[in-house]
């Protein structure tokens, strides 16, 4: 990452970049199979009913490695931001967005709830309509564009309602968990067990270690 992230009484100390076009750094991948590509990469300001999530900790799982792979030729679309598994903080928050503010703690998720769709409501199953787990999808539900760019303005696609190999990524408010901080204010704790829970999610290859490598100490 840039550099540590400090959290003092639950805000973010950072420059103001609200409504801001951030660039950073991401891992992008430019065809089936082939290295990711650690380069500087926009991340245009989040939409009405988006959140523009600074990660602090991501790693891989199997799907990941079988998108990147291309296995699939219906949902391969590159270039590609991957990554679906994160903890982050919350870095601006779009037009509409209630239930979170910046410097809320959160969790991206791949299968989001919009809370009005038949499923949502349905005590059986949670496969959201419009933000359940979805694969083939590379963009964002509100205006079908992407929110990465590469520097020369060349989009970048989107990976399960999440993309996190990135420093910053943009995801639909139906896709954040906000975490609950019991109202002390001081994430840091939280922060730490989140890293626990996303570093052991998933049993990391060589590939995952060295990507987490990268991601967390640029």
């Amino acid at each position: 990452m840039i550099g540590p992230v400090v959290v003092t009484n639950g805000n973010l100390n950072r420059n103001d970049t609200r409504g801001k076009t951030i660039t950073c750094k991401a891992a992008v991948a430019y065809g089936p199979g082939e290295p990711f590509v650690v380069e500087r990469v926009l991340v245009h300001p989040p939409q009405k009913m988006e959140v523009r999530i600074k990660i602090l900790f991501t790693t891989i799982c199997h799907t990941d490695l079988s998108s990147w792979q291309g296995k699939n030729e219906a949902q391969r679309a590159y270039p590609r931001i991957f990554g679906h598994e994160a903890c982050g903080i919350a870095e601006s928050v779009g037009e509409g967005v209630n239930d979170m503010k910046e410097g809320d703690l959160v969790v991206p998720i791949f299968n989001g709830e919009c809370g009005d769709c038949k499923y949502c409501k349905c005590e059986k199953t949670n496969m959201c309509e419009r933000f359940g787990v979805d694969p083939m999808k590379k963009v964002m539900a509100s205006d079908g564009a992407t929110r990465f760019s590469t520097t020369d303005g060349k989009p970048i696609f989107h990976f399960l309602n999440t993309s996190t190999f990135t420093e910053y990524t943009v995801v639909d408010s139906a896709c954040v968990v906000k975490i609950d901080v019991d109202g002390h204010g001081d994430l840091n704790p939280y922060i730490k067990k989140l890293t626990l829970v996303v570093a052991y999610q998933r049993v990391l290859g060589l590939l995952g270690i060295s990507l987490m490598s990268i991601l967390v100490q640029l």
